[in-house]
């Protein structure tokens, strides 16, 4: 957990503990940091725990070339970000899952609203259809098309 030099230990290197900056310092060493282009990179970057609000309203992706049983072979062992964080000293892994649970709960509500809108939308486009047919009917007796 305190990973320090063999020669002076006040000097680092200090590791991260929380998973997005774990994530981040990965990346970062897979990218040329030392750059104008690879600053401008790391610069766009950006890592949370959880879903922040202005991406909890996206729609999700699926990446099945990126799903644990189809990348590893039965039986290889793996691990997961959260629990190595947790095991290198992170405390808010519980408070993550109940901010995503809340956040789970409040998306459900959201996309139910979204289908009786998307409904009663589906259900007055149809009205309007038939109450221009009804409309348009006594002008096409004299030849008039009504263009909509």
């Amino acid at each position: 957990m305190r990973k320090v030099t063999a020669t002076n230990p006040t000097r680092g290197p200090w590791h991260y503990r929380s998973p997005s900056k774990i994530l981040w310092r990965v990346i970062r060493g897979m990218i040329p940091h030392k750059t104008e282009r690879g600053k401008a990179a790391l610069d766009r970057l950006k890592t949370f725990e959880g879903i922040p609000h202005p991406f909890n309203r996206l729609k999700r992706q699926v990446i099945p070339a990126a799903f644990k049983n189809l990348r590893l072979r039965p039986g290889r062992r793996f691990c997961r970000l959260g629990d190595l964080a947790s095991e290198s000293g992170w405390k808010h892994g519980a408070l993550i899952t109940s901010l995503e649970a809340k956040r789970k709960v409040a998306a459900g509500a959201y996309y139910q609203t979204k289908k009786q809108l998307l409904k009663l939308r589906v259900q007055a486009t149809k009205n309007v259809d038939a109450k221009l047919q009804t409309l348009s009917a006594p002008l096409a007796k004299f030849g008039h098309p009504l263009k909509l």
